[in-house]
């Protein structure tokens, strides 16, 4: 029963609801015991012949009345009782997705997208049944059997209630049992679950893929292990649940059997009346309903429990990167400068970057070029704070970084990143996504900006087209373009493409360029590229190679090195050449 205390934080929040919604369910357990008590005195009053048609219309009034109340008072319980638990789905599905907000990418490296998705999915739902259901059952079985059997024991006969429940401990002892046997398996089989719908999620995402190398076969037979999987962890979920009823159901015939054997030499020697023993065999069916919500009762609990641990398993996981104590007001501006000695990512023992010391002015160009692994994403991604670097390591404006918030320091940056995400939207909805109420000109602007603009006039429905999921309906280079676009319209003071030029061809780069050219004085660019006619006009290139920048300086300065730069320079050239046929045999 610990998943009560954990949830009682909730509980609290609407006492009011819940306090109310238990008053009404011990009202119906209190009213429910009329229709029998009736039953037993009309058979007394007929045994005796003293039944009259007024006696009998005054207890079909009472029944009637007693049914009325009855219906009105479990809809409201039940109104309050859910609806609660509702809102108690909604406030951990939103703490889920508020915690996943902010952890950083290492979270996301440990933990998988569909293990992600089951936790605010099936877990949720099981929470919530036992804040709906679990509260019902444990409410109303105590309830409901406390007043029964008290009532049974004042006011028809102690000695026979006391052998009624003489089966109870075997069914203590069996639920027990089964309850902590169902907490294991249903645990196994949520993993299972969270399995299963991250393969999907990964399948569908690829599903281009999959057609291209004709593997649907291959991949049907994986889906179908791992569903057969899932199947076999919940079929053992299920053998556990199913003893419950059965055991139950023995529990109470036996009670039934104790109850009229011993039942009837009561009435034998006087010591009950017939309608006595009526009213307290069906008291004793009244039991049933409890005995049966004792046994779910555990079955919830243990579902909840499991669920619930795992849910603030999830929450409990630290946040890696935060704000600091003391943080400045305002947005960075001005210089970037790194004094990095060394950068190793949390899960590398290798360092990634090594010895990068630069600095670069408000409103200049930086360009970052070397091979892939060179570290030049790893550069931008500790600009945006996804990974902390040792204090004195990166400078915006003279300050460390942590000492601007994260939400300032995000909030001047715009980033193209390689990977880029297109949302299931129309495409003005991508381009506006962090300005959702800019005008249609200025998406227009950034459009042009960024060289898409005549393309999505050709698509039929223009900027309402919807790109569908990932922007799977784009080609490479327009999905580029409509993510320059996106950076573009926040005007931010730090622009960064991290390789957001490889899919376009030299026309359409040389336009983006100068358009980038053309931005207002104060926004800082930073470009990372193979292509080397990207960053030809920058005014700072740094050449990486393993993590260390062995070269640096503009377009000419390092050609005149006649460095890694200039070879890389002449071989993209001559590839140049060839492919316009500039060469012949």
């Amino acid at each position: 029963m610990r998943v009560f205390l954990d949830l009682m934080w909730f509980f609290k929040m609407h006492k009011g609801r819940y306090a109310t919604g238990i008053t009404l369910l011990l009202c119906v357990a209190i009213l429910s015991l009329i229709p029998p008590h009736a039953v037993g005195v009309i058979m007394d009053a007929m045994r005796r012949h003293t039944l009259t048609r007024g006696m009998i219309l005054q207890w079909v009034a009472i029944l009637a009345l007693d049914t009325v109340f009855i219906y009105v008072m479990r809809y409201i319980w039940r109104v309050l009782l859910f609806g609660s638990a509702m809102e108690l789905a909604a406030r951990l599905r939103e703490k889920l997705y508020d915690h996943f907000t902010r952890m950083s990418p290492q979270f996301y490296h440990k933990n998988r997208i569909g293990d992600l998705m089951a936790h605010s999915t099936n877990d949720v739902q099981a929470v919530e049944m036992t804040a709906t259901d679990g509260i019902l059952t444990l409410v109303d079985s105590i309830s409901t059997g406390i007043v029964v059997i008290t009532t049974m024991a004042t006011t028809l006969s102690w000695k026979l209630t006391l052998i009624a429940l003489i089966p109870m401990p075997i069914m203590a002892f069996a639920t027990s049992r089964y309850g902590r046997m169902m907490h294991t398996r249903f645990h196994t089989a949520q993993e299972a679950f969270a399995e299963i719908t991250e393969y999907t999620q990964e399948t569908i995402a690829g599903i281009r893929v999959i057609k291209a190398f004709g593997q649907e076969d291959v991949e049907r037979e994986r889906f179908a292990q791992r569903s057969l999987d899932v199947v076999k962890k919940n079929i053992r979920v299920a053998r556990i649940d199913a003893l419950f009823d059965p055991t139950i159901s023995l529990v109470v015939g036996c009670s039934y059997l104790l109850s009229v054997g011993f039942g009837a030499v009561f009435v034998v020697h006087r010591q009950l009346t017939i309608g006595e023993l009526t009213t307290f065999t069906l008291y004793l069916g009244q039991l049933i309903w409890p005995m049966l919500a004792f046994g779910w009762l555990f079955n919830i609990v243990e579902r909840g429990r499991a669920s619930n641990d795992r849910i603030n398993t999830l929450l409990s996981t630290p946040q890696d990167i935060c704000d600091a104590e003391v943080t400045l007001k305002g947005h960075p501006t001005g210089e970037i400068a790194f004094a990095l000695d060394e950068f190793t990512y949390p899960d590398k023992e290798k360092p990634t970057l090594k010895n990068v010391h630069f600095s670069i002015k408000q409103g200049q160009t930086l360009g970052i070029v070397g091979r892939t692994g060179s570290g030049k994403t790893t550069l931008f991604k500790l600009l945006l704070r996804e990974f902390d670097v040792a204090p004195g390591g990166i400078f915006v404006g003279g300050q460390p970084i942590d000492a601007w918030t994260l939400s300032a320091l995000r909030g001047a940056i715009a980033y193209v990143p390689q990977d880029h995400f297109l949302f299931s939207a129309s495409i003005a909805q991508n381009i506006a996504f962090a300005r959702a109420a800019a005008p249609l000109e200025e998406i227009q602007g950034v459009a042009r900006q960024a060289a898409i603009h005549e393309d999505i006039l050709r698509f039929p429905e223009g900027y309402a087209t919807v790109v569908g999921e990932r922007g799977v309906t784009l080609s490479g280079g327009q999905k580029q373009r409509v993510s320059i676009a996106r950076a573009l319209l926040l005007d931010a003071e730090i622009l960064i493409l991290d390789d957001s030029l490889s899919a376009v061809d030299a026309t359409t780069e040389a336009s983006i360029l100068q358009a980038l050219r053309q931005k207002p004085k104060t926004a800082t660019t930073l470009i990372a590229t193979h292509r080397l006619s990207s960053v030809e006009h920058a005014d700072l290139i740094l050449v990486l190679e393993d993590g260390e920048i062995v070269e640096r300086g503009t377009h000419m300065d390092l050609l005149a090195q006649n460095g890694v730069y200039a070879a890389m320079y002449e071989l993209q050239q001559l590839e140049s050449i060839v492919e316009h046929g500039g060469v012949s045999a």
